[in-house]
């Protein structure tokens, strides 16, 4: 196995663990601050769309409707996805009306498979994609649109549910508890 794909294998379990103990506690949830995320990640995520055509030798043809569509699809899935992981976030209101948060593993789990996912589709399209007739180039930026819609639609769930509780409402995130013994 050549080392560009043994070097991510071996750090990738340890980036995992240490993520897992930190989301292990909870933290405080500031949302005034939720924005930043998004606000930083969308413009560096449309500079890397941009940038894949401007490459030195790069010759990009415009999309076209199946391209399109690649990326809607990809913006489709990571919202859907970035909704359910935001959804796996407990949220609670303190009694000095301050929010705590706690990210949990399911969401992790679900980053994970996407990612793992997107590895192994990314040779199988890249491979394929002519036989298939779709750009490659339009599959590899989807998964691009992808993370975008996943950490827009993930904050902005966060967001909501946050509004509801400190309104005083409850949160839709309902723990599936044992019966009580009788």
């Amino acid at each position: 196995m050549p080392p560009e794909k043994l070097i991510p294998l071996l750090v990738f379990p340890a980036v995992l663990a240490l993520v897992l103990l930190r989301n292990r506690r909870r933290r405080p949830l500031k949302l005034k601050f939720i924005w930043v995320t998004p606000a930083v990640v969308l413009p560096l995520i449309a500079l890397g769309l941009w940038g894949s055509t401007q490459a030195p030798g790069a010759v990009h043809a415009p999309f076209g409707p199946a391209g399109w569509a690649i990326l809607a699809l990809g913006g489709l899935l990571g919202g859907l996805a970035g909704w359910y992981r935001g959804k796996t976030v407990v949220i609670e209101k303190e009694p000095d009306g301050s929010l705590m948060a706690q990210a949990s593993p399911l969401g992790l789990i679900l980053l994970v498979a996407l990612f793992a996912g997107r590895t192994a589709l990314r040779d199988l399209i890249e491979n394929h994609a002519a036989q298939w007739h779709l750009s490659a180039l339009a599959v590899t930026d989807a998964f691009l649109v992808f993370a975008m819609g996943l950490i827009v639609m993930q904050r902005v769930e966060i967001y909501i549910r946050a509004k509801r509780i400190l309104a005083g409402g409850t949160d839709a995130h309902v723990e599936v508890a044992a019966p009580p013994a009788a």
